[in-house]
């Protein structure tokens, strides 16, 4: 079973490169044959959250954290950057994601493919703490129903993690007119790094144009591997401008 499952990362280590460089390409010939320009847009946004959550698990050691993103796009192409505090065991007091991608839409889906940067300063010497990761997105709308499919591939992970996966469900629905439901599952997959399976469900709410609240309950099914690996409610409120 073991050897199995290092095959299947095998292959993938191969074929996640290769599709997102495709897809780059594919978008980069698309527009470099089109007839206007697309006009360059700018957005970003600021939140503080009662807990940092990064791939289902707590990354604040249950303190309060601040972040802060900004995106500048031109059609279906955008690079963007996320940021945000943390405490790590390994020393880590804040993480930054960066990603250049592209978002075209076919037969109904709205693809999102992209190559990403995470980096976690503060972390002790002799710690990888910057690798590189491929990210797919599918995502369309079934009845009243929201749906997205992400898969995230890393080939050298964080600390000892070699490669991993993280592949996630998720579905948002409206219950009102400023208000939408939504959960998510996920299992991750790793070698040298910790297996586990996530899930999340909560309320997103818009107070104002700008200001949304988000309440979220997180949780694993590996509580045994440690406290940021425990069931926990998670309050957030997020500023676009």
């Amino acid at each position: 079973m073991l050897e199995q499952r290092c095959a299947k990362r095998q292959n993938g280590a191969a074929i996640i490169p290769l599709i997102a460089g495709f897809a780059v390409a594919i978008g980069f010939t698309s527009a470099a044959q089109a007839q206007s320009f697309k006009p360059i847009a700018f957005n970003a946004q600021i939140g503080v959250a009662s807990e940092y959550i990064g791939k289902g698990l707590g990354k604040s050691a249950g303190d309060p954290s601040v972040n802060g993103s900004a995106e500048i796009s031109s059609g279906a192409f955008y690079a963007s950057v996320f940021a945000s505090t943390a405490k790590l065991s390994q020393g880590s007091d804040a993480e930054i994601v960066s990603a250049i991608g592209w978002r075209p839409q076919a037969a109904g889906y709205k693809f999102d493919f992209s190559v990403v940067n995470r980096d976690l300063p503060g972390t002790r010497a002799g710690v990888d703490a910057n690798f590189w990761e491929y990210q797919a997105d599918a995502a369309r709308k079934l009845g009243p129903v929201n749906t997205r499919l992400r898969i995230n591939y890393t080939p050298d992970g964080f600390a000892a993690t070699k490669e991993a996966w993280w592949v996630e469900l998720q579905g948002t629905i409206s219950v009102g007119p400023k208000t939408k439901a939504s959960a998510a599952i996920a299992d991750r997959t790793a070698d040298g790094g910790a297996e586990y399976a996530a899930w999340n469900v909560g309320v997103k709410h818009a107070l104002t144009d700008k200001l949304a609240a988000d309440v979220r309950w997180y949780d694993t099914d590996s509580h045994a591997l440690g406290e940021n690996y425990d069931g926990r409610l998670v309050g957030a409120l997020t500023y676009a401008f």
